[in-house]
């Protein structure tokens, strides 16, 4: 494949997976940092407030630009594990909220999940910008991408290819935008993620979709990994169902084939 961009890599990827939606690189600004002129703010260009998440599917499936701050997200969660709530003590809040919804069965429970869970201290990012890979005019400090469980397998297999590493993923069920958008650029290392209950009410993530996110810079690689993976034995996507058997059909339509010559 040679040495491709970062929006090329990410048009490769979306056509060798056939992807239902555009790959998205996010990078996460400090203070003092800007949004590019095209970013769309909700606050201002629609007058509303909406979810992270929310925010990831205007990227992907309008191909917008996103640009949000605390002023846009109105998730409690998602606002406390990105550090842009005021909260005294973040986990404290996030685990009261876990209890309170019962999202465990003791508040002790729930502060042992929080605790597990990456996010982002209060002020150590100001904004939070999205936008479709092939599209991007800033370099990512997390790409994220969403497939079926087969697209993230290809993916996983194109991780370990240019890593040795196999892909690993933390699952709750619910605030999930820490596990593809934090922990890859935290952890600089690729994850997968079941996106979570919030997300598939108000961003209308499907039932069959999956994340697999990493850190940013390493999008083209993956492609080269993609390309390269499982080669040697046709390894692809969609699947090939393997044809190389004799069908074993009931009695019955044994019986009738030797009747009539077939069998």
């Amino acid at each position: 494949m040679g040495e491709t961009s970062f929006p090329d890599s990410a048009a490769f990827i979306r056509d060798n997976l056939r992807l239902k939606s555009f790959p998205v690189a996010v990078k996460f600004l400090k203070e003092g940092e800007k949004f590019p002129e095209k970013a769309r703010r909700p606050s201002v260009s629609m007058g509303k407030k909406i979810t992270i998440c929310q925010g990831v599917t205007m990227a992907r499936n309008y191909g917008w630009t996103v640009g949000l701050t605390r002023e846009d997200v109105i998730c409690v969660p998602a606002a406390i594990v990105f550090g842009l709530s005021k909260s005294a003590d973040p986990q404290a809040s996030l685990s009261r909220l876990y209890w309170e919804a019962s999202f465990a069965s003791t508040q002790e429970l729930a502060s042992k999940e929080v605790a597990t869970m990456s996010r982002f201290e209060n002020g150590e990012i100001a904004g939070i910008l999205m936008a479709p890979a092939e599209l991007a005019s800033f370099a990512a400090d997390t790409s994220v991408l969403y497939g079926n469980p087969a697209q993230v397998m290809r993916l996983a297999q194109a991780w370990s290819y240019i890593t040795g590493t196999r892909c690993l993923g933390a699952c709750g069920g619910k605030v999930e935008c820490d596990e593809y958008l934090i922990s890859p650029y935290k952890e600089q290392s690729a994850r997968m993620a079941v996106p979570g209950n919030g997300e598939r009410i108000f961003a209308g993530t499907q039932d069959d979709e999956m994340t697999f996110a990493l850190p940013g810079g390493l999008l083209p690689e993956v492609a080269k990994g993609l390309k390269e993976a499982g080669k040697a034995i046709g390894a692809r996507y969609p699947v090939t169902p393997y044809q190389n058997f004799e069908p074993e059909f009931p009695k019955s339509y044994k019986v009738l084939g030797k009747e009539i010559g077939i069998v």
